[in-house]
């Protein structure tokens, strides 16, 4: 079966509300205008709206006609990222240093697509549960929708969720069972040190050699640390100090990331940063302060619904373009802790395109459009069979 045919009529809409939302990107929990969009499009079709839930996320709620008290859950992610566009197209963000260069506007506008279609049609046996979060790009957006309760106010028995990927073949879905996608930590490494004259750094304790040594030492936690056969990353990403040519600051600031896919792991790696810092620090005579905060969870797809999302994605592109992922990618994503929650699913689906995501010069396929509308509203239709 293909696009579902109701849905396939929506493109040209579909589209003028993506292209809309690109233009006007919100970084996270600035989704005032994109969630307001979203509510009030969901009120147009006749679903019961929520606002508000974690700052600027909206639920929406709507009950087949069919009976039934199973729910089902379907996410997408609102928020742009705090970068600049390159992109020349004529609808290019319209703010500087804004841009949704992951393709959360098409992710809000597939969801968006889906909620329309079932409230058009209701043939189905349950309840679906719209869920639109903002702050997925580090920002803890799911988090906060976890703490306000979501899924004590608005229960789901399963949850699904998509994203685009521009490097696979172009409306192909891929799902990994298990574990799918790496936790991640952020953190930041705070040197005091002592400042002095440039000409003479002898009366220094210099934060920027502590730094460098930092960062060369980091290296060496993964590769000498953690077994070849386990996956993990560490990145030194930022480094920050200084404002003059002829003065040795008294701070420097090292951050970045840790990937893992083992939570053992990720406090082994841990312990080393904080071991190296505190080695360091008794080296140089300075104080390191260590900050390292999780901001994703694992991202674990329940394996027993693998088969049912590949089921609902082979009805919209056909058994040639579903297939099985083998390994897991050290990217992360929020909606892991929607699924530490409740059990679900996440896949991928290619587009055209060759430049990746989180490049400034990212371009969101539309004619993906219809096919995450499709893939979202069919797995509702197929958990929420009336028998």
């Amino acid at each position: 079966m293909p696009v579902i045919e109701r849905i396939g009529a929506y493109a040209e809409d579909l589209t003028a509300i993506r292209r809309d939302i690109h233009q006007h990107p919100e970084i996270g929990f600035e989704e005032v205008r994109t969630s307001g969009i979203v509510a009030k499009r969901l009120e147009e079709w006749g679903i019961e709206v929520h606002r508000g839930i974690g700052r600027t996320g909206v639920v929406g709620i709507l009950k087949g006609d069919l009976g039934g008290g199973r729910r089902i859950g379907l996410r997408a992610d609102m928020d742009a990222l705090p970068m600049e566009e390159r992109t020349n197209l004529a609808y290019a963000s319209r703010y500087p240093g804004r841009f949704h260069g992951c393709g959360h506007d098409g992710h809000t506008t597939m969801l968006l697509g889906a909620a329309r279609y079932l409230a058009e049609t209701r043939n189905f046996a349950g309840t679906a549960v719209f869920i639109f979060q903002p702050g997925e790009e580090g920002c803890g957006g799911a988090r906060a929708m976890l703490a306000d309760g979501l899924f004590e106010r608005f229960p789901c028995d399963e949850i699904y969720g998509l994203h685009n990927a521009p490097n696979d073949d172009p409306y192909r879905v891929g799902i990994k069972p298990g574990p799918a996608m790496a936790g991640a930590d952020f953190f930041d490494l705070r040197i005091r040190g002592r400042g002095s004259h440039g000409a003479m750094p002898e009366h220094s304790r210099d934060p920027i050699i502590v730094a460098t040594a930092l960062v060369q030492a980091l290296q060496t936690v993964v590769s000498r640390n953690i077994s070849p056969l386990k996956q993990a990353v560490v990145s030194v990403t930022q480094i920050h100090s200084g404002s003059a040519y002829n003065v040795v600051p008294e701070e420097a600031v090292v951050s970045g990331t840790v990937r893992f896919l083992d939570n053992a792991v990720n406090e082994l790696i841990r312990s080393r940063i904080r071991s190296i810092a505190e080695g360091l620090a008794a080296s140089f005579e300075v104080e390191i302060e260590v900050d390292i905060r999780n901001v994703f969870d694992v991202l674990i797809n329940t394996e027993s619904l693998v088969e049912a999302y590949m089921e609902a994605a082979r009805d919209v592109v056909g058994d040639s373009q579903v297939y099985l992922k083998t390994k897991p990618v050290m990217g992360s994503e929020d909606f892991a802790d929607m699924l530490h929650a409740v059990p679900g699913v996440y896949c991928t689906i290619g587009h055209a395109g060759e430049v990746p995501v989180h490049n400034p010069g990212f371009m969101l396929d539309d004619g993906i459009l219809p096919i995450g509308a499709s893939l979202l509203a069919r797995i509702v239709e197929r958990r929420l069979q009336h028998f």
